[in-house]
């Protein structure tokens, strides 16, 4: 895997491109690569990813009935914990891969992770596949086209950006410049033991 950003890059467009086969946010996964690889987490992600997408617009359908918006509201929390753990175990697999990579002396921690930097890849591969279809459209006004494009544009240079960045992360792990180290989100309203809208009810 010469160029790690690139390679997940091609695994997100893979997987939202199969989810759009079906374009069911029911529809089952089925990971296009075995278990135990990091393409097989990276695909699970961008899946997960894509059907959070879809269920943030129809939950922003001014006709939804509130029962249905409630359900929709508790898929999106339990998907966004699923992506948390999902990316923090792209964290841990990187944490394998450098650890045995000595860190110079006036090594510096990065802003981010590794894992959260590809998570951000992800994401930007949904704008771009979802602009591309605004493009598409025939029934689009020459103003929605023209500001469609303009954001294209935007989404290539801040692509170009994210994967450049992201190599040169990798590039100063390698070389001890960076450390390595993963941060855990923590979350804690989904944790009966820390959410005390929860934890009251339980006496």
């Amino acid at each position: 895997m010469k160029n790690i950003p690139a390679h997940f890059y091609k695994v997100y467009k893979q997987a939202i491109s199969d989810y759009h086969v079906f374009d069911d946010v029911d529809h089952a996964l089925d990971n296009a690569f075995g278990p135990g690889t990091i393409e097989h987490i990276a695909y699970e992600k961008s899946w997960i990813d894509t059907v959070q997408w879809h269920l943030e617009d129809l939950i922003r359908d001014p006709a939804i009935e509130s029962l249905a918006a409630l359900r929709i509201k508790k898929r999106i929390d339990q998907l966004n914990q699923k992506r948390t753990d999902i990316v923090e175990l792209i964290d841990d697999y990187f944490q394998r891969k450098y650890k045995g990579v000595p860190c110079q002396m006036n090594a510096r921690h990065n802003t981010e992770s590794l894992g959260w930097a590809l998570d951000r890849l992800s994401i930007l591969a949904l704008k771009e596949y979802h602009i591309d279809i605004e493009l598409g459209r025939q029934n689009a006004t020459e103003a929605h086209l023209a500001k469609c494009m303009n954001r294209k544009n935007i989404l290539l240079s801040q692509k170009d950006d994210l994967l450049q960045s992201i190599n040169w992360l990798i590039e100063d792990i390698e070389q001890g410049r960076k450390i390595n180290k993963v941060y855990r989100q923590l979350k804690m309203y989904n944790d009966v033991e820390f959410n005390p809208v929860l934890y009251k009810k339980l006496g």
